[in-house]
């Protein structure tokens, strides 16, 4: 979907995030009206039920459909590696891209195995974001630049798009954001990322304390642009673009919901249209979730990223979606309703 020429700065992207849509209410009604028809008692497929009405209202039609899954991957560099909070080389970045392309991640087995189209986006990788315990991580420009690379990431007619991310650091930025936006103590949104631990541990929190002071200003997509990075901010555009083509979405793990956070700061509500894949083993995840209101579908004590989690998903929005559409009513079927 081609960006707007007119968002050329975060008050743009503001004003448009007021114009975005609403669920489709009539899809919605169609969807719970045909529920209590089908073959099996009410409510007793749970969850499914009530992902098939979520994919009616935010498609925009009834029955939903499951036939176009997507998966798109954006990578980015952070210049807070240089902080020493990474026990992995930045360069692994570049080097898992590689392997995307080549069809050798575990994402690439997982869409494969459910059928989803996969795509990989690098913003800019040799150009890492500036260290944000010195300054902000991106100038404006460079925020709305990478929002607006991911809103063209999103094309009409897709059934469900799964957003996720890949970049050395960026757990450290994920739990920047969180800080920033909800408060608390800087270690309790700080995890291991790529496998850090003890004095590592620490220091990696201290660095994200760091950074929020510096940035104590900061709010909505303010946070994004000091301590965030191109890849969650092209997550974050994604999201605006989908929510515009209705599209419904599924984030990932900690850092893909991270990069959302900061558009239901500026805007509650803006995350309706988005399920969260799994709850990632990282421990501010589930703390981001609560301060969402977000239940995760899945809970497999991954912590992977790479929209691993959100793909794994995709199977069961398949079986809502086969479900609603596909199973027979009590009339069809010549079986006997309650009373």
């Amino acid at each position: 979907m081609p960006a707007s020429p007119q968002l050329d700065t975060l008050d743009d992207i503001r004003r448009m995030m007021e114009r975005l849509p609403g669920p489709d209410l009539e899809a919605g009604e169609a969807a719970e009206a045909r529920e209590p028809q089908l073959t099996k008692p009410p409510g007793s497929l749970g969850q499914l039920e009530k992902l098939s009405r979520w994919l009616a209202e935010w498609q925009g039609r009834h029955p939903p459909t499951m036939t176009n899954a997507h998966a798109h991957v954006f990578a980015g560099n952070h210049g807070v590696t240089a902080q020493g909070v990474s026990a992995y080389p930045a360069e692994v970045t570049h080097q898992m891209v590689a392997n995307f392309e080549a069809g050798g991640a575990a994402i690439n087995q997982i869409c494969k195995t459910f059928d989803i189209e996969l795509a990989v986006d690098a913003l800019d990788l040799d150009t890492p974001t500036a260290d944000f315990t010195q300054g902000a991580a991106m100038s404006e420009e460079e925020c709305v630049t990478a929002i607006r690379r991911g809103m063209a990431a999103v094309e009409p007619g897709m059934d469900i798009l799964c957003l996720g991310e890949m970049g050395i650091g960026n757990t450290t930025t994920a739990a920047a954001i969180c800080h920033a936006l909800y408060g608390g103590d800087a270690a309790g949104w700080t995890g291991p990322g790529t496998g850090i631990s003890g004095e590592a541990m620490t220091a990696k929190a201290r660095v994200v304390a760091d950074a929020v002071r510096l940035h104590a200003d900061a709010d909505g997509l303010d946070v994004m642009r000091c301590v965030g990075g191109r890849e969650l901010a092209a997550i974050a555009g994604a999201v605006i673009a989908a929510r515009q083509l209705r599209v419904p979405v599924l984030l990932d793990g900690y850092v893909s919901t991270a990069a959302a956070a900061v558009l239901e700061a500026a805007l509650p509500g803006s995350l309706n249209h988005c399920r969260v894949g799994h709850a990632s083993t990282e421990p501010g995840h589930l703390k981001l979730l609560e301060a969402l209101g977000h239940r995760p579908l899945l809970e497999m004590d991954m912590r992977l990223g790479e929209a691993s989690g959100a793909a794994l998903a995709v199977g069961l929005l398949r079986a809502a979606c086969n479900c609603h559409s596909g199973m027979a009513t009590f009339a069809e079927a010549g079986v006997t309703d309650k009373d």
